[in-house]
């Protein structure tokens, strides 16, 4: 948490909370940040806002962010960052990594792939026997994915995440990982993982 701010590039993308498009409907713009800590994030975009507005936004490194402008200048805002601790622990963590990385390009990403952040991350378990769970993603990859969910399954149980069907072959601290039985389209990934299959069905594990 002692992690300062790291002036380091990410594309990503935001809504405005006044913003709508001619349907009514909330208008997402591109952005990119340029400072970012645990705490607070400057980030550079074409509609700022007003001191006080809130902001949803979403990146690719970090995930789903959202927090309070409380500065802003003509092609940027200042945003105050809202989130439980253990969230922040993890984006301290994350900017560690992009830091290291951003001074020394070569260094590798000791995963087998590249683990992306949803930006909706809920999704369904899906067991043998028919019944359903929800569960949060934490992360996901094109051969598996990590989740977290009140059912704590042993090692080697069959499920499927969304449309994606795997095995547990790892127990996390808050959660457990799932491989996929094949490896997932990455532009299809998130629809597959976050696909509603109706109210879930209580599993007895």
């Amino acid at each position: 948490m002692r992690q300062r701010a790291v002036n380091i590039v990410v594309d990503g993308s935001y809504t405005l909370g006044k913003w709508f498009d001619p349907q009514g409907r909330p208008r997402t713009f591109a952005c990119r940040t340029r400072r970012v800590s645990p705490f607070r994030m400057m980030v550079d975009v074409p509609v700022v806002g007003k001191v006080g507005d809130h902001i949803s936004s979403y990146f690719g490194d970090f995930g789903k962010l959202e927090g309070q402008i409380i500065d802003a200048t003509s092609t940027s805002f200042l945003l105050e960052l809202e989130m439980a601790y253990a969230m922040r622990e993890r984006l301290a963590g994350k900017l560690t990594w992009l830091e290291k990385k951003q001074k020394d390009p070569s260094l590798p990403d000791v995963r087998s792939s590249r683990r992306i952040i949803p930006s909706k991350p809920h999704a369904t378990l899906t067991f043998a026997d028919g019944s359903t769970q929800r569960c949060f993603v934490i992360d996901m990859s094109v051969g598996g994915v990590a989740v977290s969910a009140e059912v704590e399954p042993q090692i080697g149980l069959p499920l499927a995440v969304g449309a994606c069907v795997g095995r547990v072959v790892r127990l996390l601290a808050s959660g457990f990982a799932v491989k996929f039985v094949e490896t997932q389209s990455r532009s299809d990934l998130e629809r597959l993982i976050t696909r509603s299959v109706g109210p879930p069905r209580r599993h007895g594990c």
